[in-house]
């Protein structure tokens, strides 16, 4: 996922240097007041003005030409800086990609303080479908603060994760046909694996309606093993970004690698193993598409 991956993380992948999600890290940043303020005022971040643009009506916006091309120039400095996150009400410096259930397991056996792992409600859900779901599995510093974000609260309580349980809980959703992400927030520090979908998820909003590149792909794209595949079309159901097709002439499922964002959900409804993930940056076609 561009310079950041091979200089701040582990083979190529930001998201496992154990640095980014402690403690040490976020008290250096001052980050505990600064996402207080950021979840109280969650909804307006969506309607704030920012630079000058409104996100209210931003599709029109970037359909004028000149005008256009500076909103989205605007918005991806924002979500890419790495200088330190003053304004919480911006979502500066808060960045994410896809990962599969895999890195999201190694992220959490490895990475992640166990004393600090919580499950939330997502907020994207809420405000896009009217939903109230705990699938935002969150840690760090988050935990020190969610007894203050009552309504970011599971009507059950039942909030503190263990590695084992929060594993449980991902794999859940995973299989459900949710998406695995990671993000900072606010970079460098890692913060937030969610499990959410498209379009309910603001991270995938920009980037699929307007090209804004507020998400990165996976390290990885399926593949289809075409011996193995029997043509029972389970994959395409499964599939949020219609890069499965099927082949009618020779009754196979078949994979457009590069609309694929390799979040590996259509390796769960495979009976006959025939779908695998292959590393991105192996793949000359695609290489550096994010």
């Amino acid at each position: 996922m561009c310079d950041s991956c091979l200089r701040h993380g582990t083979a190529g992948k930001w998201y496992f240097n154990a640095r980014h999600y402690s403690k040490e890290l976020a008290e250096e940043l001052d980050l505990k007041e600064f996402l207080m303020e950021q979840y109280k005022s969650f909804e307006s971040m969506q309607v704030r003005k920012f630079s000058g643009f409104n996100a209210v009506g931003l599709g029109y916006t970037l359909r004028i030409p000149l005008i256009g091309r500076i909103a989205k120039y605007t918005a991806e400095k924002m979500l890419h800086t790495k200088k330190p996150s003053h304004n919480p009400f911006k979502a500066e410096g808060h960045i994410g990609q896809v990962v599969p259930l895999d890195d999201a397991i190694a992220i959490l056996e490895n990475c992640v303080d166990e004393d600090s792992i919580i499950l939330k409600y997502c907020m994207c859900r809420y405000m896009h479908k009217g939903e109230k779901e705990a699938c935002c599995i969150n840690f760090g510093i988050m935990s020190e603060i969610i007894d203050k974000l009552p309504r970011f609260i599971p009507e059950d309580d039942k909030y503190k994760l263990t590695k084992e349980e929060a594993i449980e809980k991902f794999t859940e959703f995973n299989k459900k046909g949710y998406i695995g992400t990671i993000w900072y927030g606010a970079y460098p520090y890692i913060n937030n694996l969610c499990a959410c979908d498209n379009p309910a998820c603001a991270g995938f909003k920009p980037r699929l309606n307007f090209d804004i590149k507020s998400i990165f792909k996976a390290e990885y794209v399926a593949q289809i093993d075409e011996n193995n595949c029997q043509g029972c079309k389970s994959c395409l159901t499964m599939c949020k970004f219609a890069a499965i097709s099927f082949d009618q002439k020779q009754k196979i499922s078949q994979v457009d690698q590069t609309k694929c964002w390799g979040c590996g959900n259509c390796l769960h409804v495979c009976k006959y193993q025939a779908i695998g993930l292959e590393s991105r940056k192996e793949i000359p076609a695609i290489a550096y598409n994010y």
